[in-house]
């Protein structure tokens, strides 16, 4: 089996690959950090005694995780530019991996917040903190400290979800795979690298989940 496998192709098509995975990165990294951000400010409305910041982020958050990815992404792609909105390929991407991946932060961020002791937020309160305060100095440090884990979980399902935008053209990794199959119909020779690259990326984060969990426990330890 293996002697039918071209190699030579595969370097051949290296510089468009390698290519996809710096697009990857990018769209990857860029979401990663607009999602983060999205989702903490998600998350600060979804806890919030204001009604008119906490149902919109309920129904933010709910309408997401409800739906599928990719309806997102078309949506997004397809849908705007009928109501008169149309934004480029790459930008269509990166704002419907961080909409989806900040519902998902919220909620994780949010479970952090839940899991702090509530005597901690009581003795806040008697010492005289404001809400901004607490949250600044009390809450948000250790629930990001717990949730920190799950965060790079939610960053490795990020960086695997980008492959759908190859459906709307976007030149990362994927659809690098794809060019290649078009043009020399050699589909596992193609996916076999696309499968290769997603691989490193994904043992490169996991290994950074593993040791921020094992700090974590350290630091809880001592």
């Amino acid at each position: 089996m293996l002697t039918d496998f071209n190699f030579r192709i595969i370097m051949e098509y290296l510089p468009l690959f390698l290519g996809g995975l710096k697009a990857t990165f990018f769209i990857s990294i860029v979401s990663i950090l607009l999602a983060l951000a999205t989702g903490i400010i998600a998350c600060s409305a979804r806890i919030s005694s204001i009604k008119a910041l906490k149902y919109p982020a309920i129904a933010y958050i709910e309408i997401i995780r409800s739906t599928p990815l990719l309806v997102q992404i078309y949506f997004l792609y397809f849908g705007l530019p009928t109501l008169g909105l149309r934004i480029p390929e790459l930008q269509t991407g990166i704002l419907a991996l961080t909409l989806n991946s900040g519902a998902y932060i919220a909620e994780i961020i949010r479970a952090g917040i839940n899991a702090v002791e509530p005597g901690q937020l009581e003795a806040g309160v008697a010492s005289g903190l404001s809400y901004l305060q607490r949250m600044r100095f009390i809450i948000l440090p250790q629930a990001l400290g717990v949730t920190v884990p799950p965060l790079l979980g939610q960053a490795i399902v990020l960086v695997k979800d980008s492959a759908l935008l190859s459906l709307i053209s976007v030149a990362e990794l994927t659809r690098a795979g794809q060019t290649m199959t078009s043009e020399r119909f050699m589909p596992s020779e193609a996916f076999f690298t696309v499968a290769f690259f997603y691989m490193c990326i994904y043992f490169v984060l996991k290994a950074l989940a593993d040791w921020s969990q094992k700090r974590l426990i350290f630091r809880e330890a001592y």
